[in-house]
């Protein structure tokens, strides 16, 4: 298996053109077409009937605004694609906000590479909630990267969070075509005594075994935690230098993990790494 169609959400943010290059060296390395997306966010002001108010000439001053802006992303996007050398790619620009626009677009993609929400950095075209809204409605993998931090690779070190849930295991299969290019990939597991059947005996011998038949160089940790688990992976990444963690997203429902927090919620809020996400 392989990434055929890489989608890349890009804008003017500071961080736009590092998720241009990680989805390029992707797009590269699978020999696959690579999609560069902006969007407009103009939806959010047209009626209903479709129609734009012309009443207002500063409406329409905004509105020409946010495309110029689309436009000077997909034009840095262009530039850095063919820098790398990527042979196969396109942009395109969506008049939608990115839930709606990269969302449509992302279900005839492989993978969906976008950024985390920073919250000190508002668009009028990604709404807070991006990252989410892709994980469970696109039905594909998100790569997300961090709004802060330097990042020189993605998936030499990868990091799996291992719970033997069906998120999980999507995960896992969503990400073999980069884990087996990886050096080393480590399975971690945690707190194995409250999911003992999920498990088995052995914790983390089968997914192990799964991984090294696709010729993937595997070693497993079990841990015991007290504390969120969320930060305890991330503080396992740091301790391993780990460049991505790879994990399933909202194995409970969404709202319960926003209302009493959970894994999903930190990582989304807190990641120090790339974070490889399926649900």
């Amino acid at each position: 298996m392989s990434y055929k169609t890489i989608l890349v959400h890009v804008d003017e943010s500071d961080r736009s053109n590092l998720r241009v290059k990680f989805a390029a060296e992707i797009a590269r390395k699978e020999e696959a077409h690579l999609i560069g997306t902006a969007v407009t966010g103009i939806s959010r002001f047209i009626y209903q009937d479709g129609n734009i108010s012309a009443s207002d000439p500063n409406l329409t001053i905004h509105l020409n605004f946010l495309r110029e802006r689309a436009e000077k992303a997909v034009d840095e996007f262009n530039k850095i694609v063919e820098h790398i050398g990527v042979a196969s790619h396109e942009s395109s620009i969506a008049n939608d906000e990115a839930g709606g626009g990269i969302g449509l677009q992302a279900r005839y993609s492989d993978l969906v590479v976008l950024g985390q929400t920073n919250r000190d950095e508002p668009s009028p075209s990604v709404l807070p909630d991006f990252p989410e809204y892709i994980v469970l409605n696109s039905g594909r993998p998100a790569l997300i990267i961090p709004y802060a931090g330097e990042f020189n690779t993605v998936a030499k070190r990868p990091l799996i969070s291992w719970d033997a849930s069906r998120e999980a295991t999507r995960a896992v299969t969503d990400a073999i075509p980069l884990l087996k290019k990886a050096d080393l990939v480590q399975v971690a597991i945690f707190n194995t005594k409250s999911t003992p059947d999920a498990h088995g005996e052995q914790p983390g011998a089968d997914i192990a075994l799964y991984l090294a038949r696709h010729g993937i160089k595997v070693e497993v940790s079990v841990h015991k935690t007290s504390t969120d688990i969320g930060n305890a992976l991330l503080s396992l990444a740091h301790d391993l230098d780990s460049d991505m963690i790879v994990m399933g997203g909202y194995g409970h429902s969404r709202f319960r993990e926003m209302i009493m927090g959970g894994v999903t919620r930190t990582i989304l809020e807190s990641m120090t790494v790339p974070v490889f996400m399926s649900h």
